[in-house]
């Protein structure tokens, strides 16, 4: 939702009726989609998907309906109760912002660091040949799957003999480094921590499920509105790689991609372009904002 402003001197001041609208609405879009699954968690049952996303991404579900206008908006305020419940919030007399002042110096370096990540991302070219053999990659030759609780598609040695028949073209290491020591090597790309910048490219469904984790990093800097938007596509992004994977997770009602078979690749590409095309907005929205703070805070 795009908020009414008037400009003031140092910030974009947005009504009162506006900013609890709008704060309302996020808070209502994250209860839908977390609710079921909030409740489902607390009689301790699993879910692959939704788990991952704040078990590997440490964003709790409070902080993800906790709102944010971001930095350079400047909300006016007659309740002070009603403001939202975050620290870095200075107040002068009836305006409350996001300070840039309040920004942690030890922070810019790697606020620089992922700003210049994602401007290589975008702008490099995307690639969509891997069909997301990075799952399997992580249980080549292992008795001991990340999953244990969930069955295979396969027995042991069938899939060993599936990853040795298909390239290994993973791109992020971040997904490179859970592979199993047999499968390292297969893999035809050298990765490491160093190579970060170098190696990622915005085809990678991994790194459009992590442009959830670059926006939530600079949460309250940043529109909790964006975060929300990264969320989403890391969900689906998510449950498309779990499809994919060598778990059959039927019983939690997600019917396989079947990447050993040329439709099932077929399929997987076509969800891998779409999940890359709406990840471009979203993507370039987080460079803006990340500019938009490195300015501010070194201004």
């Amino acid at each position: 939702m795009l908020l009414e402003r008037e400009q003031t001197e140092t910030e974009n001041l947005v009504a009162e009726h506006e900013w609890l609208h709008e704060k309302q609405n996020h808070e209502e879009r994250v209860d839908a989609l977390l609710n079921d699954y909030l409740e489902a968690r607390s009689r301790q049952e699993k879910n692959p998907v939704m788990d991952f996303m704040f078990e590997y991404y440490a964003f709790r579900p409070s902080g993800l309906r906790r709102w944010s206008p971001g930095m350079g908006l400047a909300l006016s305020f007659s309740d002070f109760d009603q403001l939202p419940e975050i620290s870095e919030l200075t107040i002068q007399e009836d305006i409350a912002f996001v300070d840039p002042a309040l920004f942690p110096e030890k922070r810019i370096s790697s606020l620089k660091w992922m700003l210049k990540m994602l401007e290589n991302t975008q702008s490099s070219r995307p690639s969509f040949g891997c069909f997301g053999m990075h799952e399997w990659a992580m249980v080549y030759k292992t008795d001991n799957p990340r999953h244990q609780q969930v069955p295979m598609r396969m027995e042991r040695d069938e899939l060993a003999e599936f990853v040795e028949s298909r390239p290994l073209l993973c791109t992020h290491f971040d997904a490179f480094r859970f592979f199993t020591k047999p499968a390292r090597p297969m893999n035809r790309f050298e990765l490491s921590r160093e190579k970060f910048h170098e190696m990622e490219q915005p085809g990678c469904i991994h790194s459009n499920m992590d442009l959830y984790k670059w926006a939530f990093k600079m949460y309250p800097w940043i529109p909790s509105s964006l975060i929300l938007d990264a969320f989403e596509l890391a969900v689906e992004a998510r449950y498309i790689d779990m499809q994919a994977s060598p778990y059959d997770l039927r019983a939690q009602g997600l019917e396989p991609i079947k990447i050993e078979t040329e439709a099932g690749r077929k399929e997987y590409k076509q969800k891998q372009e779409m999940i890359f095309q709406k990840g471009l907005p979203i993507r370039e929205q987080i460079i803006e904002n990340m500019r938009g703070i490195l300015e501010r805070v070194e201004s």
